[in-house]
């Protein structure tokens, strides 16, 4: 119960976080990804401090066999830059860049009711399923 628990917690504060940010407004995402047009300086603040939590919990993470509360740490095997993940890194930029949006701040928006949220939404599980078919193994 503490992981389930713990794993709630952390979901709410990273929610409240986005939220706060203003990370769920795609306009607000928007404005910070046009470097030509009226560039929104703000939300690189919410990523510097992001960077800072990051570094330092990873840090602590790298000195220990086991989370706080006992847990394995799940981290993954690959380390190696190869074309699939480059090709999913500028998939995503691209989607985060059209939409405004990426995954958690679009889970988080649907609290709010934002339409283009759900809609995100829907999109990114039908990328996930085709993702799923195209990848399994062939018998």
């Amino acid at each position: 119960m503490p992981a389930a628990l713990s794993a709630l917690i952390s979901g709410i504060l990273f929610g409240l976080g986005l939220a706060v940010s203003h990370m769920t407004n795609p306009a607000k995402v928007l404005a910070f990804l046009d470097l030509a047009g009226d560039w929104d300086p703000s939300l690189a603040l919410v990523m510097a401090g992001a960077v800072a939590v990051s570094f330092v919990a990873f840090r602590v993470a790298g000195t220990r066999t086991a989370s706080f509360l006992g847990e394995a740490f799940q981290i993954p095997p690959r380390r190696a830059i190869d074309a699939p993940l480059v090709v999913g890194a500028m998939l995503f930029g691209v989607g985060w860049g059209l939409a405004g949006l990426c995954p958690g701040p679009a889970i988080t928006a649907l609290v709010s009711g934002h339409r283009k949220a759900f809609l995100f939404l829907g999109a990114m599980l039908a990328g996930m399923l085709v993702h799923k078919f195209m990848t399994r193994p062939r018998h």
